[in-house]
């Protein structure tokens, strides 16, 4: 029997991206639904020409989706006003008219709404946590396909590993927002496991965080992310090029300690003038002082376009990604595909995609000691970072997106 998705994800990021493109290679696309979508000629399009209109640049998806496009665009540009004008109390987390709960949230209860009216014209849906539990419902009641992508690990898996955070770094405890959800947004997260027929995760350590999920056995299937096309070759290294004898390092990624932020920045502190950093990212708080005391250390920049961003890494000899709890890190395979080597722990797509000292490095997460350790090798070494760069970019090269799309098929198409 063909499959026929109603595809959910309101703001299309990269990896929704692709599994967008290979779902409807595979002729199992049905309807993507999101709350903007740009495509040639449409007023998003046009929006985006428009220095006024940048945030629309990012919402460009291939012009074959347009006819199987429905938007839902009425909350989501009201929090991109919101945003622009400064206007916290309308975006504030899960209270805001205008804040990304409520834009998940809406979208799930149109999505919903759809199956209801439409209960013949599709076969299954895909959708995503936080926006989901309306729909798998109706779904569930219909006997159709429910497949539930999550990109980031298990929210009580997240807890446990991240509460010791509060204490090792308390300056940092504003940064770590996890903490700020409500006991309904939690519940909510659980029901859309309970209603899932199957669970896509994008790595191994996500898989391992539903070990903590305390209904039942999750019925799941680890499908890594592919990496974007390499780049020209790195022919410069910072550490080698004369004038500047530091390793090059760069962070990208928003400054939560999450994403093991506080670690690196003391690993910086305690390396000196042996090593230079650039940190790309967007605060998630301004309620921080240790992250404005260690921004001011260093080379920071909030935000870049994306092409902007893989130009940094290729200027970079090693791309340092700290993470504490993270369902995959994109900016591992971008860096890697860059032939930007990886520094990276085990709680990430790292153990997936790395082989340490091949093509990037492992390390144990929340330790700033093995940090410095790996960081004082390379410095000592420099010649081993070029060679792990070419290796990276080899590996980047042998997996590009069209690889995790055949497998993603694979997955939905297989037995339950």
């Amino acid at each position: 029997m063909s499959c026929r998705l109603l595809f959910s994800h309101p703001t299309g990021n990269a990896f929704a991206k692709a599994a967008l493109s290979c779902l409807y290679e595979a002729g199992m696309l049905a309807e993507f639904h999101t709350s903007v979508a740009s495509y040639p000629g449409n007023i998003w399009d046009a929006l985006s020409r428009n220095r006024w209109g940048k945030d629309f640049q990012r919402r460009k998806f291939d012009h074959c989706l347009q006819p199987l496009t429905v938007q839902h665009p009425f909350r989501e540009l009201g929090r991109l006003m919101a945003s622009r004008f400064k206007c916290g109390g309308l975006t504030r987390h899960e209270t805001g008219p205008f804040c990304l709960d409520a834009i998940y949230r809406r979208q799930d209860q149109m999505t919903a709404r759809r199956l209801r009216r439409r209960p013949k014209l599709f076969t299954g849906v895909y959708v995503f946590e936080d926006g989901a539990l309306d729909t798998l419902a109706v779904a569930k009641q219909q006997g159709l396909l429910r497949l539930y992508d999550l990109p980031i690990g298990y929210w009580r898996s997240a807890r446990k590993l991240l509460h010791g955070e509060l204490e090792r770094h308390p300056e940092w405890r504003n940064t770590l927002t996890n903490f700020n959800d409500s006991t309904e947004k939690l519940d909510r997260k659980d029901a859309e496991l309970a209603s899932a027929s199957r669970v896509i995760v994008a790595s191994s350590f996500t898989a391992s965080t539903l070990k903590d999920y305390p209904a039942q056995s999750v019925p799941h299937v680890v499908v890594p992310y592919g990496f974007p096309s390499i780049g020209p070759e790195p022919t410069r290294f910072g550490r080698r090029a004369g004038r500047d004898k530091s390793l090059r390092l760069l962070f990208v990624g928003s400054l939560s300690q999450r994403k093991g932020i506080a670690d690196l920045f003391a690993a910086m502190n305690i390396l000196g003038q042996a090593v230079s950093l650039t940190v790309i990212g967007n605060r998630v708080t301004d309620d921080c002082p240790a992250l404005d005391r260690e921004l001011a250390k260093h080379r920071y920049i909030q935000s870049l376009p994306h092409e902007q961003i893989l130009e940094e890494m290729r200027g970079h000899d090693v791309l340092v990604f700290p993470s504490l709890f993270e369902g995959f890190g994109l900016v591992i395979t971008e860096a890697m595909s860059q032939g930007t080597p990886v520094i990276t722990t085990e709680r990430t797509a790292g153990p997936d995609l790395i082989t340490h000292g091949h093509n990037g490095w492992l390390i144990q997460a929340g330790s700033t000691d093995a940090l410095v350790q790996q960081l004082e090798q390379l410095i000592a070494n420099p010649e081993h970072v070029l060679a792990v760069a070419v290796n990276a970019r080899q590996s980047a090269a042998a997996r590009p997106w069209s690889s995790y799309g055949g497998e993603l098929v694979a997955a939905i198409m297989s037995p339950l």
